[in-house]
């Protein structure tokens, strides 16, 4: 899978989390948490709901370096 289909999965899994989110309107090097109003809940839902997609864990000590799509497509793209 390219990084641009496993980006493409990560913002399709953020706006199930998150559905009022303009896809247009994301960056992938601008922090998420600065772009999307996502409580801890959601945050954590949206990480399962990669977990399963790609069939990756996705430990605790990682959740602080996994800021931006970009950290998260990288991530995902060397632990398939």
């Amino acid at each position: 899978m390219s990084d641009t289909e496993i980006r493409d999965q990560v913002v399709q899994e953020l706006l199930a989390i998150a559905p009022e989110i303009d896809e247009g309107d994301l960056s992938d090097a601008e922090l998420l948490r600065d772009q999307v109003d996502l409580d801890s809940m959601d945050w954590l839902n949206f990480l399962v709901r990669l977990h399963k997609r790609f069939e990756v864990d996705i430990p605790e000590s990682e959740y602080a370096s996994l800021r931006t799509i970009d950290d998260l497509t990288s991530y995902i793209g060397a632990h398939r």
